[in-house]
């Protein structure tokens, strides 16, 4: 058998394919110097209220900014995420590793702009999909929110599962200050001031700033005008709607959307099959001009209500809410059906709740949270009213809970 020594692989081919690997090789350190004179040239940061900072290099808008940040554990639909109104006024970091993989597009947007303050993501890739007509770095620029990449975000996620969530300022604008040490220090220690100085998202109205601002006909692609005419009519409260939402209920309904402080005599002159109470950011507590709307409501049409809308509706029947320690944001969260015992995986997207021990006689609870057993949905014991702290309209995520717009159409009186 002849050996060969540790020089015999340089045969005549493997020589041509050793040399244009030299020359690849060569042209990718190229790239690859020009990529990181670039990144240290947007050198950014992440300033926390608590004093904890965390480095990365800036991508997106160039406008720093205040929120409160928050960790989603699902692992794509960043589109979705960052067109969920429920996300105003928040840092959203991403704990799945790789995003921007497949760029951004007209079709999956959920709303009819970016309402969330910042993006944290670890990897930052080129978009290569061929459904993508925009990077990600390219969409957060025109809608002008700062992004940051090179986040150790798995660090900064264990951080607010210690610690909960927190006030921040995202620093994307001083890259020159941060060449010295000096100035490094200096502007972090302002940043964590800012953050601190924020007044934050507790006892905040955000339904407000996100709501639609005049009443509108949402109708489906699919839906023609004779089937229109013989679908129940839903008027939906818009306290931070998701379209997917409205596409949800334009499967089986006639959908009007409202702005979150419609009068509920405007609502019931429009003699509605039933309402819909949707999602939004913030704070329930302070959204009272709803919760005066819901009790007006209650026992006169049926109410379905989800995320800020469940809230909503708790408080309106005598409930109250309060924070929880990081909230619940991603796609994977199991939620279990008290009546039929199943279990859900679910999309969530909330920082208070209904306080369990609040909870009045006229409800019962119907779900709870399987990870910190939080309450997931009521049900009204006398009224056609119920609630779930989820989206069963799951974009992006499982479609575990689509039941629930069943359940809405039966409580109307009607059936698929």
């Amino acid at each position: 058998m002849m050996r060969r020594n540790q020089f015999d692989f340089f045969s005549i081919t493997d020589s041509v394919t050793a040399w244009n690997l030299l020359i690849i090789l060569g042209m990718n350190f190229e790239v690859l110097k020009a990529k990181w004179k670039a990144e240290r040239e947007r050198k950014a940061f992440l300033a926390l209220a608590d004093g904890t900072v965390f480095h990365g290099v800036a991508f997106g808008a160039p406008a720093d900014q205040v929120g409160e940040v928050v960790f989603n554990t699902g692992m794509s639909g960043y589109q979705e995420i960052l067109t969920d109104p429920s996300y105003a006024g928040q840092i959203v970091t991403l704990t799945t590793a790789e995003v921007g993989n497949y760029g951004t597009n007209p079709e999956d947007i959920e709303s009819r702009g970016l309402f969330l303050h910042g993006f944290v993501v670890n990897g930052l890739n080129d978009a290569s999909n061929f459904r993508s007509t925009k990077s990600l770095d390219q969409y957060l620029k025109d809608a002008g929110v700062p992004g940051i990449y090179g986040v150790d975000t798995r660090a900064l996620t264990i951080h607010l599962r210690d610690h909960g969530n927190q006030k921040a300022y995202l620093c994307v604008t001083a890259a020159e200050e941060m060449n010295s040490e000096e100035g490094r220090m200096k502007k972090e220690a302002w940043a964590i001031e800012q953050a601190r100085a924020w007044e934050g998202l507790d006892g905040q109205d955000y339904a407000a700033k996100v709501t639609c601002d005049k009443t509108y006909e949402f109708k489906s692609d699919n839906q023609t005008i004779s089937e229109s005419a013989n679908l129940p009519t839903v008027v939906c409260y818009d306290f931070g709607v998701k379209t997917n939402i409205l596409r949800s209920l334009a499967k089986f309904a006639r959908v009007t959307v409202v702005s979150a402080n419609t009068p509920a005599e405007e609502v019931l002159k429009m003699k509605p099959d039933g309402v819909f109470l949707s999602n939004g950011p913030a704070d329930p507590a302070a959204v009272t001009y709803a919760q005066e709307n819901i009790r007006k409501l209650l026992g006169k049409v049926p109410l379905f209500g989800i995320c800020l809308g469940h809230q909503l509706l708790s408080i309106a029947c005598g409930a109250k809410t309060g924070r929880l320690k990081f909230g619940h944001h991603g796609c994977n969260h199991p939620v279990k059906n008290l009546k039929t015992g199943h279990v859900e995986i679910t999309s969530q997207n909330h920082n208070f709740a209904v306080i369990p021990e609040s909870v009045p006689d006229c409800l019962e609870v119907t779900h709870v949270n399987l990870n910190d057993m939080s309450i997931e949905g009521v049900r009204h014991k006398t009224l056609p009213a119920f609630s779930v702290q989820y989206h069963p309209e799951s974009c992006p995520g499982p479609h575990d809970s689509k039941y629930l717009f069943e359940e809405f159409l039966k409580m109307m009186g009607r059936s698929i």
